[in-house]
């Protein structure tokens, strides 16, 4: 099975949110779910930067990954992303299609898996990142306002996602969204437990531009080793 640390670096990323059958009682989360259903509806796709912080605090490591970010909507519930790790080592990421692959330069190497029976974990997950709207997420999370905060200087409101799957909590006990006005996710933090925790933050982002199909698969040398994603 596929770890939740490796998902979470499939994801990489960003979010979705009007509220299912009743609107929400908070007229500020009224206003970021709004807002992000707006973005979601006009959503194609994106590219930016991110930057990634794992937090392991029994030893009280942050584990700081960087690099870029691709995604593109084919259509409702098919989203595919392409994360390049440049620092401290290359990495590439993509997810799509069903399959998630990994492709590691330095060893000329590929793991790749079938998302299969987790494809439900996955969707849920991606629900934190792109493309989707308020009613799917509230289905699948109970969603309250945080409050105001900022990020690389500009203006978001925080959000927090409990789960109400009994699968999602084992490995996210809660979400943090930081939302823009716009209604784009520009920092996600996914809380494991006992401490640890996963944070990404988001930059230099383009909203849907015209991205190419390739853009969102691996470019992968003939020769390079395949070997099966644990």
């Amino acid at each position: 099975m596929i770890g939740f640390r490796t998902l979470y670096v499939f994801t990489g990323a960003l979010l979705a949110a009007t509220a299912w059958g009743v609107p929400p009682a908070d007229p500020g989360l009224d206003a970021v779910l709004k807002n992000m259903d707006q973005a979601s509806a006009s959503f194609k796709g994106l590219t930016g930067q991110i930057r990634k912080l794992a937090h392991t605090q029994v030893v009280n490591v942050d584990d700081v990954t960087e690099g870029t970010i691709v995604v593109k909507k084919f259509k409702p519930h098919d989203i595919r992303i392409r994360i390049d790790f440049t620092k401290p080592n290359q990495q590439m990421v993509a997810i799509g299609g069903g399959k998630a692959e990994i492709y590691y330069p330095k060893l000329n190497e590929v793991q790749e898996g079938d998302l299969g029976k987790i494809k439900g974990l996955v969707d849920q997950l991606m629900l934190l990142g792109f493309g989707g709207n308020s009613a799917e997420l509230q289905d699948a999370y109970t969603v309250t306002l945080g409050g105001p905060d900022t990020v690389n200087g500009e203006k978001v409101t925080r959000i927090v996602l409990i789960p109400k799957s009994k699968e999602i909590l084992q490995t996210v006990k809660k979400a943090e969204l930081w939302i823009s006005d716009k209604g784009i996710t520009l920092q996600q933090k996914f809380d494991q437990g006992g401490g640890d925790y996963l944070l990404s933050t988001y930059s230099k982002i383009n909203l849907n531009p015209n991205i190419p199909d390739s853009a969102v698969k691996l470019d992968v040398p003939k020769g390079a080793k395949r070997t099966k994603l644990k």
